[in-house]
């Protein structure tokens, strides 16, 4: 339990249904199609197509989906893939003749063909029970009649606002100025866009004018994209991948996703000691961090699109591979340099959970990747762009090499956590790169530490920057601790921005009462009934 005379949040506890997103909108949202007789798939769904209007940094309908669904009564998990594909034309060969070696943010090269709306007409069509105009009208009353703008999405708009092309910039920054905090924003031609998706499902995206100004403004930036590219963007069902932690299993997306990476990371840090009863101690932070950057390695080594390559899922959730990286972290000193991975080679986001009242779980998330993606917005549609194309390395000889048709590496996972066949924890974390980081912490410090699904996700957090090697720390971690680590060796330094966000609904089937958190990094909440 929290000290009550200390500022923080309690987790938010009811007895029938509940949802958990990262904006007070989107909560409500799903709240309302829980109580009019929505399931918990549409209720996530509802709240999605909210963010994608209210946080339009984070989240948009030209982005990418996945899914984790428990169905009541204990049937097998659903995992759903809805991340886009390279068009057909592009490869590392092309890029490379062209002289790009890297895929840059704001290059239509970055814009896989967004598979989110189609993952929503999909999981709506198979595992809700409202129709898509029922699920998406309060996203289309925010956009057409305003919705204000809070501290943590005008603190991104601020900071993101350079990224966006002349089309964005009249819509989030109009006259050159970002819109403020506190303002009331609208995006009419987005709530037209949302409005074709309601009645004409699928077709409302990716065919006609929405489809067309998309295809139209990324061949006219230089993309390859092209008519087939759209037609075939269609999400899959895919096997989830699990691993045993504290006596639950936990479930993650398969790859292309980085969710083996966060089961990874617990079969590592399941043969750390705890160092106390803080998971802030510099030794519990150390071996974090090195379990962090071994793990990560691993996945800049081999993950990539399992249906064009060959990724090594077995041996990266093998405990035995687990012992053998937990066996080179040392306690005196970081691992420099860090070995090349053992692995077999072959040739800004919104997370929500919500149970219902028939205890149907949904963990879904929604991604742009960075603030406002690409930048690129078909202006008539109001459809921002994501840059999930930055996922990929232009070399045709690397596992996650671009390839017309294939699926770069992502970030985003959507997890739960089961134990006696029943779904006791829907959870997810935001933050990019963070995510597989944070979904060990937020573990460990539950169960590990014994801390409440609100008091894990407050906790400072921390994280071993993949790329360049240094390590993000949040502002409560004290500088006594930031100079232990120093003489292990880390590069410690302060966070520029609060380290991801998350959410997370538990089950208690004793009581039958469900338990909820927010990230206080985001402007969201929990809200049941």
């Amino acid at each position: 339990m929290r000290n009550l005379e200390l500022p923080g949040r309690s987790p938010v506890v009811a007895p029938n249904g509940m949802a958990s997103t990262s904006h007070p909108l989107s909560t409500q949202a799903a709240l309302r199609i829980l109580q009019d007789g929505g399931n918990a798939m549409d209720a996530a769904l509802a709240a999605c197509a909210v963010q994608a209007v209210v946080e339009p940094q984070s989240t948009s309908i030209g982005g990418d989906c996945f899914c984790v669904y428990a169905p009541a009564g204990g049937d097998e998990l659903v995992a759903f893939n809805g991340s886009g594909r390279a068009p057909q034309g592009l490869d590392s060969t092309w890029l490379l003749d062209q002289g790009i070696t890297s895929i840059e943010r704001q290059s239509p090269h970055a814009v896989t063909v967004p598979g989110a709306v189609d993952a929503w007409v999909q999981l709506s069509r198979d595992h809700g029970t409202l129709g898509l105009d029922q699920i998406l009208s309060p996203a289309i009353g925010y956009a057409r009649d305003g919705y204000p703008v809070t501290q943590r999405v005008a603190f991104d708009f601020a900071n993101e606002v350079g990224a966006l092309d002349a089309a964005a910039k009249a819509v989030f920054a109009p006259g050159g100025s970002v819109v403020p905090l506190g303002a009331r924003h609208s995006q009419p031609a987005l709530a037209t866009t949302l409005e074709r998706i309601a009645r004409d499902g699928r077709a409302g995206f990716y065919d006609g004018p929405v489809g067309e100004e998309i295809l139209t403004l990324l061949q006219r930036l230089g993309g390859r994209h092209q008519p087939e590219d759209f037609e075939n963007a269609v999400g899959d069902y895919v096997t989830p991948i699990s691993t045993s932690f504290r006596d639950h299993t936990i479930w993650q997306c398969p790859p292309n996703g980085q969710g083996v990476i966060a089961l990874l990371l617990l079969n590592i840090i399941s043969g750390v000691d705890t160092y106390g009863d803080h998971p802030l101690s510099t030794m519990r932070i150390h071996h974090e961090i090195e379990a962090g950057r071994l793990a990560y390695r691993d996945r800049g080594a081999v993950l990539a699109d399992p249906t064009q390559v060959d990724v090594p899922v077995a041996r990266m959730l093998d405990p035995g591979y687990a012992a053998e990286l937990r066996a080179q972290i040392s306690d005196t000193s970081r691992i420099h340099p860090l070995p090349p991975s053992e692995l077999p080679r072959h040739k800004s986001t919104v997370y929500i959970s919500v149970v219902d009242r028939d205890r149907n779980a949904c963990s879904l998330i929604n991604t742009l990747y960075d603030g406002f993606g690409s930048g690129i917005m078909a202006p008539e549609s109001g459809v921002l762009l994501h840059n999930r194309g930055q996922g990929f390395v232009v070399d045709p000889d690397h596992p996650n090499g671009v390839a017309g048709g294939k699926r770069p590496l992502h970030t985003i996972i959507p997890a739960m956590v089961t134990k006696d066949g029943r779904a006791q924890l829907s959870y997810g974390v935001m933050g990019g790169e963070y995510q597989a980081f944070g979904h060990m912490q937020f573990l460990t410090r539950h169960f590990d530490y014994g801390m409440d699904v609100q008091m894990a996700q407050d906790t400072a957090r921390f994280f071993p920057e993949p790329f360049n090697d240094f390590v993000e720390v949040e502002g409560a971690i004290p500088e006594a601790t930031r100079d232990a680590l120093r003489s292990l060796g880390h590069d410690i330094r302060p966070a520029k921005k609060p380290i991801g966000g998350s959410q997370a609904i538990a089950i208690d089937w004793q009581t039958g009462l469900l338990t909820a958190g927010s990230d206080p990094r985001k402007d969201g909440c929990a809200i049941g009934y």
